[in-house]
C-alpha cells in the first residue's frame, strides 16, 4: 500500500515540476506549453512510459519498496518567443526545482504538525524527501537538466550553442552518476543536513 502512495506523491511532484517550467514560460510570452497541451494539471498530459511509470516500478522492485524516482515529458518552450532569450530561459529552468522545493516545505510544515505514524506522517517524509532530491538533482548544471538552462543563460551565445550540444553527453553522464551511487554520496548527505536544519528524523533506510 506504501508503495502505492510513494508512486502518487512521486508522480504529482514531477507533474507540478513540469508545469511549473510551462508556466512561467506562457507568463513569459511563450505559448507553446498552452498550444501543445501541456499548461495543464492533468496527470495524462506529462506521462512518460519509461519515465513516469516503468522507472519508478523498477527502482521500487529493486530498492524493495524504499526508494522512486521518475521524470515526466519535458514540456516543450520556444525561448525565441520571449523578449530577452537568455535571461528568460534562466527563470523557466529555476521554475521546476523552485516548484520542488515549495512542495518540499509544504510537506515539513505538514511533518510538524504531529500526525499518526505510520500513516500519514511516512507519506509526507516521503513528499519532502522526493521533492528535495527532485530539486537537488535537476539543478545540477548537466544538460538537459534543469540547471544547464541555468548555466546557459550566463554564457556567451557561442559558448551557450556548445553547452547544449553536449546533450546526449548528458544523458550518459546522467545514466553514469545514478549507476554509481550518487544520488546516495552526494544527494542524501545534503538532504540528510537539510533534515538535520529542518529539526525532522532522516529515514534510517536510506543510511545504510
Amino acid at each position: 500500500m506504501m508503495e502505492i502512495f510513494l508512486i502518487v506523491v512521486l508522480l504529482f511532484s514531477i507533474i507540478i515540476h513540469e508545469y511549473a517550467h510551462g508556466w512561467v514560460a506562457y507568463k513569459l510570452g511563450d505559448p507553446t506549453p498552452k498550444l501543445s497541451g501541456r499548461l495543464t494539471l492533468n496527470p495524462l498530459a506529462h506521462i512518460d512510459v519509461f519515465g513516469t511509470i516503468m522507472l519508478p516500478i523498477l527502482l521500487l522492485l529493486i530498492s524493495r519498496g524504499s526508494f522512486a524516482f521518475g521524470y515526466a515529458k519535458p514540456v516543450p518552450i520556444n525561448p525565441y518567443n520571449f523578449k530577452n532569450p537568455k535571461k528568460e530561459i534562466m527563470w523557466v529552468g529555476l521554475a521546476g526545482p523552485l516548484s520542488n522545493l515549495i512542495l518540499a516545505a509544504i510537506f515539513a510544515i505538514l511533518i510538524k504538525l504531529n500526525f499518526p505514524r505510520p500513516f500519514p506522517y511516512d507519506i509526507f517524509i516521503w513528499g519532502l524527501l522526493i521533492n528535495l532530491i527532485l530539486m537537488i538533482f535537476n539543478i545540477l548544471p548537466i544538460p538537459p537538466l534543469d540547471g544547464s538552462r541555468i548555466v546557459t543563460s550566463f554564457l556567451p551565445h557561442k559558448y551557450a550553442y556548445q553547452y547544449l550540444k553536449l546533450e546526449m553527453i548528458g544523458f550518459v553522464l546522467i545514466v553514469i552518476l545514478v549507476a554509481s551511487g550518487f544520488l546516495r554520496w552526494f544527494i542524501f548527505p545534503l538532504i540528510e543536513l537539510i533534515f538535520s536544519l529542518l529539526k525532522i528524523e532522516f529515514p534510517a533506510f536510506l543510511l545504510s
